[in-house]
């Protein structure tokens, strides 16, 4: 048997994953953290876990949202223009399994392409929410509506946005996550190399 490393593509998947994962746990993890506990309120009042604190500082979990948002951001948008190829053939693929003009993708194909559209409209919504919030000033300083919604409802789109990316996010994993620990032995290993999916396998990540 040839025994090589893992492919190059292959390792830059696994590492740009992996970043995402990364980057998203933070951003969930301080996400969750300001759903279960929200700001303002006062102590004995309408906001029981008034100065609450797990781990962190709140000013700590809110950096760590950001910067983990921000990052998470970023590796995204350099996911999408390496796998753009990948992103416009599936594009092509259903827009004629949907015209009727083939049968383009087998069941366990539909099913991930859906949970991918899913994981990648919540991505976006939390994405665009995020940044608003974090640019456009809140508070005494408001200028509400400045973009389309109010803040409430920009802060609305964020927070269940985002349930649903975790959620989803978190499905995907479990799905790929004998190829995530497979490429990992071989990268730490140095075992038998993996072929790189193929850009036009539907088990590609979004």
């Amino acid at each position: 048997m040839n025994i090589k490393k893992v492919s190059n593509q292959t390792r830059n998947n696994w590492l740009l994953d992996m970043s995402l994962l990364i980057s998203g746990v933070l951003a969930a993890l301080s996400g969750v953290y300001f759903l279960i506990l929200p700001s303002g309120g006062f102590q004995g009042g309408r906001n029981p876990y008034y100065q609450v604190q797990i781990l962190f500082a709140r000013h700590t979990w809110e950096d760590l949202h950001v910067w983990g948002g921000i990052a998470m951001i970023i590796v995204a948008l350099v996911h999408v223009v390496l796998h753009w190829k990948w992103i416009s053939g599936m594009v092509r693929r259903t827009w004629n399994e949907l015209t009727g003009k083939c049968a383009c993708l087998n069941p366990r194909g539909r099913w991930n392409l859906t949970l991918n559209l899913v994981v990648g409209t919540s991505f976006i919504l939390t994405a665009i929410s995020g940044v608003y919030l974090l640019f456009v000033p809140g508070g005494r300083n408001a200028i509400d509506p400045a973009l389309l919604f109010t803040r409430t409802t920009w802060d609305l789109i964020h927070t269940w946005a985002g349930v649903v990316f975790i959620d989803a996010a978190v499905i995907h994993f479990v799905i790929h996550w004998r190829w995530v620990t497979n490429v990992a032995r071989k990268i730490f290993s140095g075992g038998v190399s993996i072929k790189p999916r193929s850009p036009s396998a539907v088990t590609e990540n979004l």
